[in-house]
């Protein structure tokens, strides 16, 4: 102890001098840049669309999924996500045809869907078309009849009886659950992950329940991904060390549930101001969130767009693609499907022209024209304008020097009268919408009806 005296004299004859205590002049407070992963660049302003295999065409194959990528194509789409296109357990399956997300071989496809050359044809269709592919990817655990439970058995979690158990605190029964301290099961995961960009030519992928794996896994399957092309990255979890090295977009899942909230009479505009306030002070400067009305999660466990958003469905929609976000459609929102499909069977969507679709279809357009909406630093962040009707209405601006858009949306169930503090550049306005132009100044007012919106652009 004795030893340490001069020291810590010599720290309180500091404190005591006069002033504040210098700093060496090599010290800065200037903020850090952020280092995140790097975003291909052609997926700065791209739309998400995610394909159920098994749902999607009365064949329910590859080849007759490539055969509406055209159709989907027309829509807008940059990205095509397909669920899992590996084959399916059949020990402990549910259901007659199981859970695509209970895998028995990563390195095959699945037979119901046709084989690795009609996937092939389908990525190959996909990229003639200008899309990119992206499938999902299982690492956290596997069917129960998968070779590796017999092959490396120490690659699987035991339960406190020495067992191999499902994944704790799930119903996930028909799964095994996957032990990520094995260095031989990363190596696998890791390699597999690899062939099916380098050797099949996807994109990357949509890694599903993503924080159960270990970041450290994902951090180095990202560099190694990029090392063959550039890739990206979909997690499906929603924390923000998901972006530092390896996601290029997490679930924006708490964004869906705010809207869902206020929709069903439970919260009001507030709580969006709040999301979006949240997610600029909170989340890294350039990590992407995918905002969505609907997946196959949604849609088939807890309802349709339908159910999920009622007469707010369409101003969900809107600022799904025009607010901060990655937008994504989930296949068969555009034709209006109204039922809950089927899980672990076949359940064809009805196909139809819907004005849903025509919806996406001109926002989509708008997101890829104009920058302001595009995603992270690409694009411009949102600026909150103050309103009368702060309780019903929420808006806000994002402009750039080539763009702007002005949008406010009336989450109430009542026609709103509502007065903006803005005053935006001189250019007149106009409503992408309705085609009408206008200028707008300091104390504009709106009619807005009952859970309308309005979307104006320079």
């Amino acid at each position: 102890m004795k030893t340490l005296l001069p020291l810590v004299l010599l720290l309180v004859a500091a404190c005591a001098t006069e002033g504040p205590a210098m700093l060496p002049d090599e010290v800065s407070f200037a903020p850090a840049p952020y280092v995140g992963v790097k975003h291909p660049q052609w997926a700065r302003n791209a739309t998400i669309y995610q394909i159920n295999t098994r749902q999607f065409t009365p064949e329910g194959t590859f080849r007759a999924a490539e055969a509406e990528l055209p159709r989907v194509r027309a829509l807008g789409v940059d990205i095509v996500w397909l669920m899992p296109i590996h084959p399916i357990g059949e020990k402990k399956r549910k259901g007659t045809l199981g859970s695509p997300y209970a895998v028995r071989d990563y390195l095959t496809v699945n037979p119901e869907f046709g084989a690795l050359d009609d996937f092939q044809s389908f990525v190959d269709r996909a990229h003639e078309l200008g899309m990119y592919v992206i499938i999902d990817w299982v690492a956290n655990h596997s069917a129960w009849d998968n070779p590796l439970i017999t092959q490396h058995p120490e690659w699987y979690t035991r339960d406190g009886n020495g067992e191999i158990t499902h994944t704790t605190g799930t119903d996930w029964t028909d799964i095994a659950d996957l032990d990520y301290s094995q260095p031989g099961l990363r190596r696998y995961m890791t390699e597999a992950l690899e062939y099916w960009v380098r050797d099949v030519g996807i994109d990357g992928y949509r890694c599903d329940v993503a924080g159960y794996v270990p970041m450290d896994f994902w951090n180095t399957v990202r560099r190694r991904l990029d090392a063959i092309k550039p890739v990206f990255m979909l997690a499906e979890w929603e924390t923000r060390d998901m972006h530092a090295a390896a996601f290029d977009a997490t679930y924006a899942w708490s964004w869906n549930s705010t809207l869902h909230q206020v929709t069903m009479g439970e919260a009001d505009a507030g709580a969006i101001r709040g999301w979006y306030y949240g997610h600029e002070n909170i989340w890294p400067a350039d990590a992407w969130r995918m905002t969505f009305v609907s997946n196959h999660d949604k849609n088939s466990w807890e309802g349709t767009q339908f159910e999920q958003f009622g007469d707010a469905l369409e101003a969900a929609i809107v600022l799904s693609v025009v607010g901060e976000g990655m937008p994504l459609l989930y296949n068969g929102q555009e034709a209006g499907n109204e039922k809950r499909l089927e899980f672990f069977e076949r359940d064809t969507i009805e196909w139809r022209d819907h004005p849903i679709g025509g919806l996406y279809r001109k926002l989509f357009a708008l997101l890829h024209e104009n920058t302001a909406l595009w995603h992270g630093s690409a694009g411009a962040p949102m600026v909150h304008v103050a309103n009368s009707k702060a309780h019903a209405v929420y808006s806000f601006t994002r402009s750039n020097d080539s763009n702007a858009v002005f949008a406010a949306f009336n989450f109430s169930a009542v026609s709103q009268q509502v007065g903006f503090d803005l005053h935006l550049a001189s250019e007149r306005y106009r409503d992408y919408f309705s085609g009408e132009t206008m200028h707008l100044l300091r104390g504009s007012d709106l009619q807005m009806a009952p859970w309308s919106f309005r979307v104006l652009v320079r």
